[in-house]
């Protein structure tokens, strides 16, 4: 039996009419309450994506969310922040509502502001579902706001002023969730050092035993064996060592390759294959970058 396609949801108007709302305010963005959603056509919840950003500060919900292919528990106040074209399904709704508020804004309400050359900055967009950001009282009381000055703004004004305003609310928004996740790193301070000092141990052992066969080291091949995203994996980094996940893994790799130039006669060019590299004179430049010497510079160091 073929499997249906997931439905696409291509515009902001469509998902109102899809939850039973009125048509938005504005077509590029809508801050949506959850307590007004009502999720009649269940083929569409099944498996659907947006063509739009979702910001959402939801708890209380009786039903299960999926996002990927994890569920999601919204028993606590949480955050969470989808892009464009990411998978979703909701399943079991029942008549208990879920409380909180859903911003979608479409890429076009700040492709001509500085927002729109930075929302890639933003990475959180990218994380996975047990990633999502929780808000203590004091901080959801400040997104709250946010959501709610947005959603006042764009009932009662309509004028030249109204899309800046908007736009200043929603990167305002972004930042504080930006710092919230700071602290939320700081504060899982032990659970991050145990997952660098893991990540520490994979890194090692795959540049001892796997490099050669499997190739150059990735972010995603260690993010995936954490069980955590790229984007959450690269920003605990930064957060714990000050360097994102490639930085990280390739510093690891010099170290590997001082280690194997001063205590062993491999030539460059069999450490550069036995660390993954298909054209030695890649990692020479890698080498010489990081270091300022070559290979064989630093090896006459021992010499």
């Amino acid at each position: 039996m073929r499997k249906t396609a997931p439905y696409r949801i291509q515009t902001i108007s469509e998902l109102h009419s899809l939850f039973g709302l009125p048509k938005p305010d504005n077509p590029l963005i809508s801050v949506i309450d959850f307590e007004l959603l009502k999720f009649d056509t269940s083929e569409v919840w099944e498996s659907f994506y947006y063509d739009f950003y979702c910001v959402a500060c939801k708890k209380d919900s009786s039903g299960k969310f999926k996002y990927g292919q994890r569920n999601y528990d919204f028993n606590k106040g949480v955050m969470s922040f989808t892009k464009p074209r990411q998978l979703f399904s909701v399943t079991n709704v029942s008549d208990d509502p879920a409380t909180g508020y859903m911003l979608v804004f479409n890429p076009d309400l700040i492709r001509h502001y500085e927002l729109g050359k930075l929302i890639g900055n933003y990475g959180f967009f990218s994380y996975a579902t047990a990633e999502a950001l929780h808000l203590s009282e004091k901080e959801e009381g400040v997104i709250l706001a946010h959501f709610q000055l947005m959603q006042e703004e764009l009932k009662s004004n309509n004028d030249q002023y109204s899309q800046d305003v908007i736009v200043s609310h929603l990167a305002l928004l972004l930042n504080h969730s930006k710092r919230y996740y700071n602290r939320q790193f700081l504060s899982r301070r032990k659970v991050n050092n145990d997952t660098v000092a893991k990540l520490e141990e994979l890194i090692e052992n795959y540049l001892k035993n796997e490099a050669t066969h499997s190739g150059l080291p990735t972010v995603n091949f260690f993010a995936e064996k954490l069980n955590i995203s790229p984007n959450y994996l690269s920003d605990l980094l930064k957060n714990s060592t000050g360097k994102n996940a490639q930085t990280h893994i390739q510093e690891c790799m010099i170290d590997r390759a001082k280690q194997l130039l001063s205590t062993t006669c491999l030539s460059v060019k069999e450490i550069a294959y036995d660390l993954g590299f298909v054209h030695p004179q890649s990692f020479s430049t890698m080498f010489r970058k990081n270091t300022q010497q070559t290979p064989l510079q630093y090896r006459a160091l021992f010499n």
